[in-house]
């Protein structure tokens, strides 16, 4: 009598996930109405939009959380806007879909050269290399980036003319 309640609750936690897992589509099958959104942004981004390019986009992520090509022409508008920190953060998205993505890999490495990650942005490239047994441009792209080195900005240059004027030693708060 004490394992009937058992042995039904099991019957039917086995039922309802054999039905759940059943109903979902093969990753390789992303929303059609996701992918249209996708090229339209890519369209909106290409003519230079990048307001709508993002609205699109965000849509087709929203349609379909597994379209990885949205998240990556996503993560390059916010790079192209200059938010590296949002770039590196909806590469890894697409990466999370897909680990092996080289041009996800590529562009999170330099967006994170862009915020000063250079390290980082070296295992990104030893990982784009192990993919691509033969040269592949983003590994060339990505090697002349870290190459070039992270940005100066304005901030930089103004505390580092300011204490080689005066001639005094950084001190600890800067």
């Amino acid at each position: 009598m004490r394992f009937t309640a058992v042995a039904m609750a099991a019957s039917l936690a086995l039922v309802s996930i054999s039905t759940v897992l059943h109903g979902q589509r093969p990753d390789d099958q992303i929303d059609a109405r996701s992918m249209a959104l996708l090229q339209q942004g890519k369209a909106a981004k290409a003519a230079g939009n990048l307001d709508g390019a993002t609205d699109l986009l965000e849509s087709a992520v929203t349609i379909d959380p597994r379209n990885r090509q949205a998240f990556v022409v996503l993560a390059e508008v916010a790079d192209g806007r200059g938010l590296p920190g949002k770039a590196i953060r909806l590469y890894r998205e697409a990466l999370l879909l897909e680990p092996n993505d080289v041009t996800a890999l590529a562009g999170q490495g330099e967006a994170m050269v862009a915020k000063g990650a250079v390290e980082r942005a070296r295992q990104n490239l030893a990982k784009v290399r192990s993919l691509c047994k033969s040269g592949c441009p983003q590994a060339t792209t990505l090697a002349a980036v870290i190459a070039k080195g992270p940005p100066v900005t304005t901030a930089q240059v103004g505390a580092n003319t300011t204490t080689a004027a005066t001639g005094a030693e950084p001190s600890a708060q800067d």
